[in-house]
């Protein structure tokens, strides 16, 4: 339909969740805890509203202009966040049982789920904002 054969685009997609966590390394005490984590060691956790930005970079399908369908991005990133959204992360989450979910560690997370799941094209980038001054990136 165009001639778009072997030209390559970046998308991105913005997804949000809440979710709560606490930073506590369990083979440090708990002076130590409070001394390197500060508030973000509150016993009970702490919650954030976060953003996450996904992008992912591949051929522009000649047939539908398009790298990746939207509707297939959008169940995917739907699978990969929903485990997240609104849990505390460190006892909700296998994931974190054994790692620290920090702003670092979830992006790393959403890094490695998005990439098993991907057909078509392939992850850039994962984005995410803790908040509007705070984000960590993954790139691949």
């Amino acid at each position: 339909m165009s001639d778009n054969a072997g030209k390559q685009a970046l998308l991105t997609r913005r997804c949000s969740f809440a979710a709560g966590h606490r930073y506590h390394n369990p083979q440090w005490t708990d002076e130590r805890n409070r001394e390197v984590f500060g508030k973000c060691n509150f016993p009970y956790g702490h919650g954030h509203n976060y953003i996450a930005e996904v992008s992912v970079v591949g051929e522009i399908d000649p047939e539908t202009g398009m790298v990746i369908n939207l509707v297939d991005l959008d169940r995917l990133l739907k699978e990969v966040i929903e485990p997240l959204d609104h849990r505390f992360l460190n006892e909700e989450v296998a994931w974190f049982r054994n790692r620290i979910p920090t702003t670092e560690n979830i992006a790393l997370y959403l890094a490695d789920e998005i990439e098993q799941r991907l057909e078509g094209c392939r992850l850039k980038r994962v984005r995410l904002y803790e908040d509007p001054t705070l984000w960590a990136e993954v790139e691949r």
